[in-house]
């Protein structure tokens, strides 16, 4: 499994390679979810590229970017045991040679970012755009996989690759979770053992909102659910009801209407969303 450590090195590879391919981009520290998508890559396509890459583009000042987890080794076995093509391991220096904050950005559509996430985080999604952009760019792929628990992220690049007349196709595949219903990420690794059997109950209260009848008033059940969640120890971001399109508010509920929550245990910040079936 060749590692490509520049963008020289990654568009030799990507003029000699033959097949279809499908890229997945990662910050690293993989688990289940991120070889999920993996698995629909490589289902989709011939060949498959991973990259590994923490952006610094996409962390605000004070945010966890010299805490987030790495273990690009690790990673890198657990690739190589599951059959992946080729990985991409640049370092900041190789995709921002004159330093991230020279970068020429993108901004992408306030309707989609300057809500949720981006109110918390500011600049978030900018940084996401562009790196994604940058790494299409390099890597040329016919598909792009995303995955579902970050899914403003993944309306904000299904936007951009649309209004930049891109090719790629976009896959969003479904959010692996633990056995007591976690979302997985990363970040979970920096719970605490007592945090951690807090955590789970983010997804049980999101699953009960999903269950209320149609038609319910979503602000009030989002307060008394997030009183629930205070109560339990977390420190509530958002939790929202959302067009899954266009992620504007719903007042009531209804099928294809999307929850969506952000929390803080300690300093973790979890994530997740869940539609209405």
């Amino acid at each position: 499994m060749p590692v490509l450590r520049d963008p020289s090195s990654l568009r030799k590879w990507r003029q000699q390679l033959r097949g279809s391919l499908a890229f997945v981009p990662t910050m690293g520290h993989l688990h289940a979810g991120h070889l999920a998508l993996l698995r629909l890559a490589q289902a989709r396509a011939e060949q498959v590229l991973v990259s590994i890459y923490v952006n610094p583009l996409q962390f605000g000042p004070g945010e966890d970017f010299s805490s987030y987890p790495r273990s690009v080794e690790e990673d890198l076995r657990k690739l190589a045991e599951a059959g992946c093509t080729s990985v991409f391991v640049p370092s900041d220096q190789d995709l921002y040679p004159l330093g991230a904050t020279e970068q020429t950005r993108v901004v992408p559509p306030l309707a989609l970012s300057d809500i949720l996430c981006g109110v918390q985080r500011p600049g978030h999604f900018s940084g996401v755009a562009t790196i994604v952009l940058k790494l299409l760019h390099l890597a040329e792929p016919d598909i792009l996989v995303l995955g579902e628990k970050d899914y403003q992220q993944f309306r904000i690049v299904q936007q951009m690759l649309s209004d930049f007349d891109l090719a790629t196709q976009l896959l969003c595949g479904p959010t692996e979770r633990d056995t007591d219903g976690l979302a997985l990420s990363s970040r979970n690794s920096r719970l605490s053992p007592e945090q951690r059997v807090i955590a789970p109950q983010l997804a049980t209260e999101l699953r009960k909102l999903c269950q209320l009848p149609a038609n319910s008033l979503a602000l009030p059940a989002a307060q008394e659910t997030g009183e629930r969640l205070q109560a339990a120890g977390f420190v509530l971001d958002y939790l929202e009801l959302r067009d899954s399109t266009t992620l504007q508010t719903i007042n009531n509920t209804r099928s294809g209407a999307r929850w969506f929550a952000a929390a803080r245990l300690g300093a973790v910040r979890l994530i997740d969303n869940m539609v209405i079936p």
